[in-house]
């Protein structure tokens, strides 16, 4: 700001909220109450909860979060052994969920692009739009057409076909 500001050539508009005219020299009893609950309730609350915070945080355990140690894959499993069958649909089950998760966040990311820019999203989010068809191509390469009720032996047998079908194709 200049040091020769004018404050008559640009006025400040009127004020819309009027200005309140004490009548009585009593205090307001609405803010008597709100002391006093801020003194009596809110802060030995906030006091108590802030010390337990303050010792969690010191102590942090991360309940929320399973983590799950990763297992054989289904190739790896001996013949007949069932529950190295069931660890692996497991696993399997987790990685599609993990796969999924991360194709909505491209995917949310890519909308949120196109949105910021408008109409010249096509040049602005070219990073974001590759990175979206990459993913689901990637998707689509190992989960697409596996129906309803897929699963890792599915999955499997998928791969298998289309890795056969690729050396088919190079020889």
């Amino acid at each position: 700001m200049p040091k020769d500001f004018n404050k008559e050539a640009y006025p400040e508009p009127p004020r819309q909220t009027p200005v309140v005219d004490k009548q009585t020299a009593l205090p307001n009893p609405a803010l008597i109450l709100s002391k006093v609950f801020y003194y009596t309730v809110d802060l030995p609350v906030t006091t108590f909860r802030d010390t337990i915070d303050s010792v969690r945080s010191k102590n942090k355990l991360v309940y929320y979060h399973q983590k799950f140690r990763r297992v054989p894959d289904l190739t790896e499993c001996q013949e007949g052994d069932y529950p190295c069958y069931y660890e692996a649909e497991m696993q399997w089950r987790r990685d599609y969920k993990v796969d999924q998760e991360i194709v909505k966040v491209v995917q949310e990311r890519m909308r949120a692009c196109q949105q910021r820019e408008g109409n010249s999203y096509q040049q602005n989010c070219t990073k974001e739009i590759q990175q979206f068809h990459e993913v689901t191509k990637n998707f689509q390469s190992r989960y697409g057409d596996l129906g309803a009720y897929a699963s890792a032996r599915k999955c499997l047998m998928k791969q298998k076909a289309r890795m056969m079908a690729a050396q088919a194709q190079s020889a």
